[in-house]
């Protein structure tokens, strides 16, 4: 069996990106199973975990991101790589991250060319479809959405001057959220739980039945289509865009005449920008540039949101990615994916090759099987 691969831990450098790969606990259960870690110093701070906390577990702190990029045969991250790390691409070096490709394909295209092996986050899949690495984020994301939405809606903000809640005697902000996955759930659950009046829409019988017996009417299910759609997009005070294809572009579910159609000063929360964005007058903002107005609409689109929160969606992440990092450090990809289906969807791109299929579609580029990819050595 071979070596552990070295995992590596670079500072995130994304725009308004706090976040950091592992947590000092992660770097203990590492050590556990034998893998050795290197962090780049400061790469905690903007989530509160300073480089002391790290190397009291043993991991080593390491001055720069090119000492980490070349020594590590693993790098873990939070988000796709930037362009300035781009160059450091190789075919030896596992890289384990959020990739979102659809959404950025010069990362794909600079993965292919240096023939790395791209694993990402969201589109690890179980085989009852769950998505566990995006899980935790959406979980923030959609909590994060409502008191987005909420800030945006105050007059002063640019919004209608609506208290989600209402007052006694004053009827509260309508909330339609779109997609009944984690994201809009838990937007709705926390909607909901500030007492707005909340619509939530989703294809998936199943699932809305689920959120019905759950919430027992303190949220509405409504089955999605075009005319449903519509209607409560025209009355509604904010959105919620919660609308997922794992690995693919989010769907436009919500057309650029709609946005026309609704309420001067409503807010749109497009939380689907990552992948593209489910609204079509939305385009990526940033924590520190976060809304602009379109049509009498106030967007809200940042593409990282749970970055806003980094102590919390660190911890949270790690929880989830801890044990794939640590297959994939013990193992090697070939071994790692041949023992665990769901990481085996993770895998995005092998010997410069594209090898899920989803994500082949989304970019127009074909698609080798990773079973072919790996007999081929890739």
């Amino acid at each position: 069996m071979s070596a552990p691969l070295l995992v590596g831990v670079p500072t995130e450098i994304k725009a308004d990106e706090g976040r950091v790969a592992i947590t000092p606990d992660g770097v203990r259960e590492l050590h556990g199973h034998g893998v050795d870690v290197i962090v780049q110093a400061g790469a905690g701070n903007g989530a509160s975990i300073p480089d002391d906390d790290f190397r009291a577990v043993g991991a080593e702190i390491v001055a720069t991101a090119e000492e980490v990029w070349e020594r590590a045969g693993l790098i873990c991250k939070v988000k796709e790589p930037q362009e300035s790390e781009l160059p450091y691409l190789r075919s030896d070096q596992v890289l384990f991250t959020y990739l979102h490709l659809a959404a950025y394909p010069k990362v794909a295209d600079a993965l292919l060319a240096a023939g790395t092996p791209g694993i990402a986050y969201e589109t690890v899949q179980t085989a009852d479809h769950a998505l566990p690495l995006l899980a935790p984020m959406s979980e923030v994301a959609g909590r994060m959405s409502i008191q987005v939405g909420a800030h945006f809606l105050e007059r002063h903000n640019g919004g209608r001057g609506v208290l989600l809640g209402g007052a006694p005697g004053v009827r509260p902000a309508s909330v339609v959220v779109l997609g009944a996955g984690n994201v809009g759930w838990n937007a709705a659950w926390m909607a909901a739980g500030l007492e707005a009046e909340v619509d939530l829409l989703d294809k998936n019988i199943e699932r809305l039945r689920y959120v019905d017996q759950i919430q027992m009417g303190r949220v509405t299910t409504l089955a999605s289509n075009r005319g449903q759609v519509e209607r409560v997009v025209r009355a509604a005070d904010l959105v919620i865009g919660a609308v997922l294809v794992a690995g693919g572009r989010a769907p436009v579910v919500v057309d650029e005449e709609l946005v026309k159609q609704m309420k001067p000063g409503a807010v749109v929360v497009d939380i689907a920008i990552d992948q593209g964005g489910c609204i079509a007058t939305s385009h990526e903002t940033s924590h520190h540039d976060p809304v602009f107005e379109k049509h009498g609409v106030i967007h809200y689109a940042v593409g990282n949101m749970p970055g806003a929160v980094p102590h919390t969606s660190t911890y949270a992440l790690t929880n989830v990615t801890l044990p794939y990092l640590s297959e994939l450090a013990s193992l090697g990809v070939a071994a790692a994916v041949d023992r665990d289906p769901a990481l085996a969807l993770g895998v995005n791109t092998l010997g410069g090759r594209i090898v899920n299929e989803t994500v082949a579609q989304a970019l127009g580029k074909d698609h080798l099987p990773l079973a072919d990819a790996l007999a081929t050595g890739g």
